[in-house]
């Protein structure tokens, strides 16, 4: 098993001092390479969600044991280099750095993990999203959907064992958002890269052949 969460819960404190529930998940699991779509409405936490897998947010209780590490034992900075060596990550608003080449943002995902900066790789990956004529263009003189895909590289750029992905093609025109869920699928498969992608379009879900909904794992969707 790649990733195993138990007993999890998070919640955040809002400004008039309530405590506000967001998550509380019984157990969640993902195997190794496997590719699966997490189901939900906009604003139900699938974010959230993704961001205490990564470790980007802390988790208030509960164990997440990823690639036989338990996040919890990990100190802030033990987290952050967890990230870099064994998780990729597609943003819903890319992320990329705009003063940066796309060959640049990709080379940028290989900085903090422990390889080394592997420049043929980076241009394979852009190669593969078929960017690799925009090599050295910066985000502005791209469409938004040469951005995501150059998100897409980036993220697969440090060799992964786990990709997730935060409504990918939210942002992308609908030319250009069944070239990204193949690009994702394909690339993952090819390299033995298990998938989490968090959506709210029943007609991506659909492609998946796991699909679960947060509502039935998260037990402050399903109390309410």
């Amino acid at each position: 098993m790649l990733l195993r969460m138990t007993n999890l819960t998070k919640s955040y404190l809002e400004a008039n001092g309530h405590v506000l529930p967001i998550l509380d998940i019984p157990q969640f699991a993902l195997d190794v390479g496997e590719q699966m779509v997490l189901l939900g409405p906009s604003g139900c936490g699938k974010t959230t969600f993704l961001h205490v897998i990564a470790g980007i947010s802390a988790a208030d209780r509960g164990d997440i044991v990823l690639d036989g590490i338990a996040l919890g034992r990990l100190s802030e900075a033990g987290r952050d280099r967890l990230r870099a060596d064994k998780l990729g990550y597609v943003f819903q608003t890319f992320n990329l750095l705009p003063a940066f080449t796309a060959l640049e943002n990709v080379l940028l995902g290989m900085t903090f993990c422990r390889q080394r900066r592997d420049t043929a790789r980076a241009r394979h990956l852009l190669e593969r999203v078929g960017l690799a004529h925009r090599a050295h263009h910066k985000p502005a003189a791209m469409s938004v959907g040469e951005q995501q895909r150059v998100a897409v590289a980036r993220a697969l750029a440090n060799r992964p064992r786990l990709l997730l992905a935060d409504e990918p093609t939210a942002n992308v025109d609908p030319a250009n958002q069944q070239r990204i869920i193949d690009l994702i699928r394909e690339t993952c498969r090819e390299e033995q890269i298990a998938l989490l992608m968090v959506t709210h379009a029943t007609e991506v879900a659909a492609q998946f052949p796991r699909v679960d909904r947060l509502a039935e794992l998260n037990r402050v969707v399903s109390d309410n």
